[in-house]
């Protein structure tokens, strides 16, 4: 079976129409919807609803995308690593980031593999643990960085924690707890709580450290420079590491709360699939990422 066929068929469903995707793949309307038939003839099912409400995939469908996706990253793997096979002057390299890391310790080491690697194209997806697991089995990622306290045991990842931080509260410069030494749960419990997504054991930490009725978070996001800028623009509380931290905290946009540092931490690592090669890109990225880690 030919590749292109099936990269036909994701693209219709990405795009969501026949008309759309084949603008973005250069192909026709009618040269697209015959690929498509031709794909659904040398596999014996219907792939696509004819309905006229859109793109529905039929259940043979849904079994083919995930295992169409899955070739198609193979595919684009393994012409990686043969291109960086004598050298690292061409290819391509797949990285995934969680919030923290993406915010304080992969830009510094994306910025080395570029200063040392500048011919292999690197493209950084930040998103949640979870997203994340889902790109790197689906061959979307050939490695992540991010919280791995609820990746530790799973059978088809190979986790190697990387850094633990403690984290601290703070809010907006001028806040009405800015200052004031005589903090407590209840006086907290007053104002609103920012964060990110967090794994299950850090909120069951958060209600222990910062009790308050549901919701327990009531601004999440994922993205923390999005997330710093909204806490200085309200009276929500939020946490973070110091590092994710100094350029707010130095210019005096943030300030620290006098609460002690007993939040939930940072404890994120390096993340892979646990069978498969890595392609030379990823095996120079992870030494640079250890030895980084480790400063």
């Amino acid at each position: 079976m030919e590749l292109k066929s099936l990269r036909h068929f994701v693209a219709l469903v990405e795009y969501q129409g026949f008309a759309r995707a084949g603008e973005a793949i250069g192909l026709s309307q009618p040269a697209l919807s015959r690929s498509i038939q031709n794909l659904e003839l040398r596999l014996g099912c219907t792939l696509v609803s004819r309905s006229g409400k859109g793109v529905e995939l039929t259940p043979q469908g849904e079994l083919v995308l995930e295992h169409a996706r899955r070739l198609i990253a193979g595919s684009t793997a393994m012409r990686n690593a043969l291109r960086q096979f004598n050298d690292l002057e061409a290819g391509e390299l797949l990285v995934g980031g969680g919030p923290f890391p993406a915010a304080g310790l992969l830009p510094r080491v994306l910025g080395e593999f570029n200063r040392r690697y500048p011919g292999v194209k690197v493209r950084l997806e930040v998103q949640h643990w979870v997203a994340l697991r889902k790109q790197l089995l689906n061959e979307e990622l050939e490695l992540f960085v991010a919280d791995i306290r609820e990746l530790q045991d799973d059978p088809l990842l190979q986790v190697t924690p990387l850094q633990q931080q403690p984290s601290r509260l703070f809010c907006r410069a001028g806040h009405p707890l800015a200052g004031r030494s005589d903090l407590s749960p209840a006086l907290l419990a007053q104002y609103p709580l920012a964060c990110f997504r967090v794994p299950d054991i850090i909120l069951q930490d958060l209600r222990r450290t910062l009790p308050r009725e549901d919701p327990q978070i009531s601004l999440e996001c994922d993205n923390l420079d999005v997330l710093k800028r909204m806490v200085q623009h309200c009276d929500a509380l939020s946490i973070g590491s110091l590092d994710i931290l100094q350029d707010e905290l130095a210019a005096g946009t943030l300030t620290l709360l006098d609460w002690p540092d007993l939040m939930p931490g940072t404890s994120f690592g390096l993340v892979t699939r646990a069978h498969g090669p890595l392609s030379p890109a990823a095996d120079a990225f992870i030494e640079l990422l250890k030895a980084s880690a480790a400063d």
